[in-house]
């Protein structure tokens, strides 16, 4: 007979057994989900009426607003990876940098920033800078690994600068707002696509046969022709931009009305690139359908899981597990930012999101840590998930569209540097919180957050006995703000119902 406490560990590795099998995840999980609860309900671990919550959950799923903004950003990314935006910010960047060292690089690593912050989407900044730089990097005698390896970086700064979809994933599970999450990921953003110029840079001065300065044949535009061609890439951008994150973070819209208007301003834009056609239309309003069932899916998978290994105090394991190790928050962060890591190697950034995320939250709330600088620093790991080998899919979407003498080992190799700086951005995130929480400070009708991990004054030192119990009216607010709607519902079936031990 299983004991009730092995029931969580056997849940847990249930699920990535299945995931080893090939098994789809959102099936998986809801598998799992299901097959534990029928035996939890055999072995009297918890009441069959816990089931009852599930209709409510997945109501509640179709129902969150927040979700909507999903498709918009997606739908906003599809359009503008055919519009022709792309093409025109590396034609002006390429023979704005050409001639520097490094100079294609340099335009690569920009053009994918801003497509990042207008598209949100990994496959639209690899595909559509594939396409177009990595053909005149091979001609003109870059590195091919150093070629490969930034386009694909290139592409995955996407999933850390806003309007990302992992971000609002990552808001939506530990409770939080978009916009807090936004404005939280603007300074981590900020210093990946600086961390990327610094390796460029310091890697023309060691190995400048890498990366030679284009040919002044290439460079076919100068003074003001070259100048407009900039501004017509750039300007119609950022304009884009300040729509969709401008009117966020200043609260002037919310994320899903952010959404809606960056869709409008992309088929805008397409108009102006004159490509609006019926099939750009269809072509992203099907990549949209499909990306959107997928995040539902496993969304209602892992509600399923999420009910049942609540059920039978799987939160609980969890909890004690991670709180146990060494080394306080500091060993809490190390251990989960390994685990992610290694994760990521297997599992795409939705499945982490929606499977290990819920299960982390309520551990980082206990332990004091703000949950918009842990959801930052999740999402500077998860972006990983894309870049190393052998399942990172920025890396399949290049090898989709590179020439075929393109080695896949120069790909794959060409990746581990950039992987590298990756993690620098997350140790530097750990060390120095408040490039994240600077950032949320300043955001409008926001109260500025803080991160507790600073050893506290010895108690009573210079504070009255006012400000201690208004201290703990708002320490007592903050944590009962944690707990989601669906741990409610799942508490009051228990209480309602009982369990038997």
């Amino acid at each position: 007979m299983i004991s009730h406490d092995l029931m969580a560990p056997l849940m847990f590795g249930g699920l990535f057994v299945f995931m080893l099998i090939g098994y789809p995840v959102a099936f998986s999980l809801a598998a799992v989900g299901l097959f534990f609860g029928l035996i939890g309900i055999q072995l009297g671990f918890f009441e069959v009426a816990l089931l009852q919550a599930l209709p409510e959950r997945v109501y509640g799923i179709m129902a969150n607003d927040l979700l909507l903004a999903i498709p918009f950003f997606t739908f906003m990314g599809a359009i503008l990876e055919r519009c022709g935006l792309a093409e025109d910010l590396l034609d002006g960047m390429g023979q704005l940098f050409g001639p520097v060292r490094g100079g294609l690089a340099y335009a690569v690593i920009i053009v994918g920033a801003i497509l990042g912050a207008i598209t949100g989407t990994v496959a639209a900044s690899v595909i559509a800078m594939g396409i177009i730089a990595l053909p005149v990097m091979m001609r003109y005698g870059y590195n091919m690994r150093l070629a490969t390896g930034v386009i694909a970086a290139s592409g995955t700064i996407t999933q850390l600068i806003p309007p990302a979809l992992v971000l609002i994933v990552l808001a939506d599970q530990l409770g939080k707002s978009v916009g807090d999450m936004y404005a939280g990921a603007i300074g981590a953003s900020m210093v990946q696509v600086l961390l990327f110029c610094v390796y460029v840079f310091a890697l023309s001065l060691l190995k400048p046969d890498h990366m030679p300065a284009l040919p002044k044949e290439f460079r076919t535009l100068t003074g003001w022709p070259l100048a407009a061609k900039v501004l017509w890439g750039m300007v119609p951008s950022l304009a884009l931009i300040f729509l969709v994150l401008g009117t966020i973070l200043m609260g002037l819209a919310t994320p899903t009305e952010g959404g809606a208007m960056g869709a409008v301003g992309a088929m805008v834009l397409a108009a102006l690139h004159k490509r609006l056609t019926w099939s750009l239309l269809t072509q992203g309003m099907e990549t949209t359908m499909r990306i959107t069932s997928m995040v539902i899916f496993i969304l209602v998978g892992s509600t399923v899981f999420g009910l049942i290994f609540r059920g039978v105090d799987g939160d609980l394991w969890i909890e004690h597990l991670l709180t146990a190790l060494p080394g306080g928050v500091t060993g809490f962060l190390i251990f989960v930012n390994i685990f992610v890591f290694v994760l990521a190697f297997f599992l795409d950034f939705f499945e982490i999101a929606f499977i290990i995320i819920p299960l982390l939250a309520p551990v980082a709330a206990k332990l004091g840590i703000d949950l918009i600088w842990f959801g930052v620093l999740l999402g500077a790991n998860m972006q990983t998930s894309f870049m190393h080998p052998p399942f990172g899919f920025a890396l399949f979407y290049l090898r989709g569209i590179a020439p075929k003498e393109v080695r896949s080992s120069d790909i794959y190799w060409g990746a581990l540097p950039w992987v590298g700086l990756q993690l620098l951005l997350v140790a530097i995130l750990i060390f120095w919180p408040g490039l994240v929480t600077s950032f949320v400070d300043r955001n409008v009708g926001h109260e500025p957050s803080k991160i507790e991990i600073q050893i506290p004054a010895p108690e009573g030192e210079g504070i009255s006995e006012e400000e201690k119990k208004a201290d703990a009216r708002k320490s007592d607010a903050e944590k009962a703000s944690i707990e989601t709607e669906e741990e409610k519902s799942a508490d009051d079936i228990q209480k309602a119902f009982g369990k038997s031990k």
